[in-house]
């Protein structure tokens, strides 16, 4: 295990689909983590996630992820760079979303473009 705990978390999730497993426990938590598996679960990528706060650990239950990457380094972004970026990670036009840490919390790509916002980029999945 490295020190970035989001790229952790993802990569595990990524090979867990991989394998055809439907649950995962992850025995890493942060609250950038939380905060993530939250958006992933409203664009149902997950369906769901259980944090066991007595052995530090959380336990997700799996939707139709197909990728998921933390995105390093870290990009710092403008809002008329999102589009840039979203050709580069991103699939197809409408498919997939990146994570964009910005001075309001997390949003998705399309939550920062409404509200030309620009921030960091975190993470993406589809």
């Amino acid at each position: 295990m490295s020190q970035d705990t989001i790229a952790d978390a993802l990569n595990m999730i990524r090979n867990a689909k991989r394998s055809r497993k439907d649950k995962v426990k992850v025995q890493i938590i942060s609250n950038l983590l939380i905060r993530i598996l939250k958006i992933m679960k409203d664009e149902g990528a997950i369906k769901n996630y259980k944090i066991n706060a007595k052995d530090k650990s959380m336990e997700i239950s799996l939707g139709n992820v197909m990728d998921c990457k933390a995105i390093k380094p870290r990009f710092t972004v403008d809002t008329d760079q999102i589009d840039k970026y979203m050709r580069r990670y991103l699939p197809a036009r409408g498919v997939g979303t990146i994570i964009i840490s910005t001075n309001q919390g997390l949003l998705t790509h399309t939550e920062a473009i409404e509200k030309n916002i620009g921030g960091c980029l975190i993470a993406y999945f589809y």
